[in-house]
């Protein structure tokens, strides 16, 4: 069977296994690293670096009230296409991304995986360097989670083999992540995360 009702028929399966828990807690941590000014890094290939730059601007600007808030630090580091290409060209590939934390990586800001199949190279040598940094790593993946899973130390793996189910499943995500840190943060300007506190 195929066709436009099949494809949104595995939606509703999927919806019911999604890992709240794992959705809550991310959540709970971005608010810290937004509470304590920490930078969140978001990064992947094709439509995970289109996702990556989505949830970057949500983050940035989409988080701030109409009379201004505190900003949320995010950079999407699949943007500067010239030092992309250039990192590509004289290193390797899979070092895109990797290189750039090396630069900007502070401890206590967040590595923001984006893969489908959580085995791209670069999306894993990155989060090495980001463990390596001190930073919290966090990722969006599907099938069983791939090699990434085991480099994060939150994951959330949309239980499915179906690429772009997945993907739609991580636009998802990235949305309820903002909109639960949009009430939050506007309902709270003065925020002080509580948890581990």
């Amino acid at each position: 069977m195929s066709g436009p009702k099949h494809y949104f028929a595995l939606h509703s399966k999927i919806l019911q296994a999604l890992p709240y828990v794992q959705i809550e807690e991310m959540t709970v941590r971005l608010l810290q690293a937004y509470d304590e000014g920490r930078t969140v890094f978001l990064f992947g290939n094709g439509g995970s670096a289109a996702l990556a730059s989505h949830f970057a601007c949500d983050l940035g600007k989409g988080t701030l009230a109409a009379n201004g808030s505190k900003r949320f630090r995010a950079l999407a580091l699949t943007d500067n296409l010239p030092l992309i290409t250039a990192w590509a060209n004289d290193r390797s590939y899979d070092d895109i991304f990797a290189e750039q934390l090396r630069n900007l990586a502070a401890p206590g800001d967040i590595a923001f995986a984006i893969s489908g199949s959580g085995n791209s190279a670069n999306v894993l040598r990155a989060l090495e360097v980001a463990r390596s940094s001190a930073c919290t790593t966090m990722g969006i993946t599907g099938y069983s989670g791939g090699k990434m899973k085991s480099l994060c130390d939150w994951c959330v793996i949309v239980p499915s083999n179906n690429m772009q189910v997945i993907e739609d499943f991580h636009l998802s995500v990235c949305h309820a992540l903002f909109t639960s840190l949009c009430s939050q943060i506007h309902q709270f300007p003065q925020l002080a995360v509580a948890a581990g506190r």
